[in-house]
């Protein structure tokens, strides 16, 4: 009796869970449209496009002089260069911050997976349709490997680089754990890596924002307001999604480029804080002992995010460049 019961009731639980799960991601789904919408009434583009390869890439530019590009970390976007603009402008720069792509208010390239080196040739287009010819690059965080891969591959068409808490060594000094290796290559699948962005990745990095932005700022504060974006542009799903692929990328290109680094002739600066919860001594440390001849910038009490709380210091380092 108990054999019969259970071949008759379990197919219709099986059924009736698979439609409440059905339900419960189309809820998500439409949820998450709606978070995605609000977010872009309350923070909407500031700045300009410029479309290369049929990619439109948003950026923010002030003043006029010497171009100087600013290319955001990780899951960041060029508000966090807003300050750094103003600076730059006052003291004589073409200013140029970039959403990279699938951030902010940038496409991202649909059919293809893009490394740092593609991004870099990317950028490199997109500055010659802006006409900003031999800028002085200033890469953050994950940027850094963008910045060195312009370095590596177009040299003579860069007049320097300033690296602020770089990322620039994979293996054991990069943080990302084997967690975020897996979400990375599941988000490339085009039918997971959509339904995960678009329903359950959305609620749980609003969730955690809280605690990704203290701990990636400390010791210094968080400015006034900059949660309340982070957890509404963050967790778009293009965002989401991009952040992942590049971590990915990142991984799996990086370890073949430290292997050229002694190679850059391009004038640097190396900017860390000594408070950095990514342990600048794996990563800012180590690439000034192998570039020859690049100068090294200690910011003492200062922790990773480096263009929000002291854009003073990032134009002091560009300038450090004397070109």
């Amino acid at each position: 009796m108990d054999t019969m019961y259970a071949s008759v009731i379990l197919p219709y639980l099986s059924h009736a869970l698979l439609l409440v799960s059905a339900v419960l991601l189309f809820w998500l789904y439409l949820a998450n449209r709606k978070a995605v919408k609000a977010a872009e009434r309350s923070y909407p583009p500031g700045g300009s496009f410029v479309e290369v390869e049929g990619t439109r890439l948003h950026y923010l530019e002030k003043g006029k002089g010497r171009p100087l590009v600013f290319l955001h970390g990780g899951i960041l976007s060029s508000y966090d260069f807003s300050a750094v603009l103003t600076e730059a402008a006052s003291r004589g720069y073409r200013a140029i911050a970039f959403d990279r792509p699938g951030y902010g208010y940038s496409e991202r390239p649909k059919k293809r997976r893009l490394t740092p080196r593609d991004q870099a040739h990317l950028l490199k287009e997109a500055l010659a349709a802006l006409q900003a010819e031999q800028p002085i690059l200033v890469g953050h965080s994950w940027s850094a490997s963008l910045a060195l891969a312009y370095a590596l591959a177009y040299p003579r068409e860069l007049s320097g680089l300033v690296l602020l808490a770089p990322g620039a060594y994979g293996g054991k000094a990069y943080p990302a754990g084997a967690a975020d290796l897996l979400l990375g290559q599941l988000m490339r699948l085009p039918l997971l890596g959509s339904l995960l962005a678009h329903t359950l990745l959305p609620p749980l990095a609003r969730k955690l924002s809280f605690a990704m932005v203290q701990s990636t700022f400390s010791p210094d504060p968080v400015p006034a307001g900059y949660l309340a974006a982070a957890r509404a542009l963050w967790a778009r799903p293009r965002q989401l999604k991009a952040n992942r692929e590049d971590v990915l990328a990142y991984v799996q290109t990086v370890p073949d480029m430290e292997r050229h680094y002694a190679s850059i002739a391009t004038p640097m600066v190396i900017v860390v804080g000594e408070q950095d919860p990514f342990r600048p001594e794996l990563q800012g440390l180590r690439l000034h002992r192998a570039v020859k001849g690049s100068q090294l910038v200690r910011l003492p009490q200062t922790g990773h995010m480096i263009p929000d709380v002291n854009p003073k210091a990032v134009v002091d380092a560009v300038e450090l460049l004397d070109l």
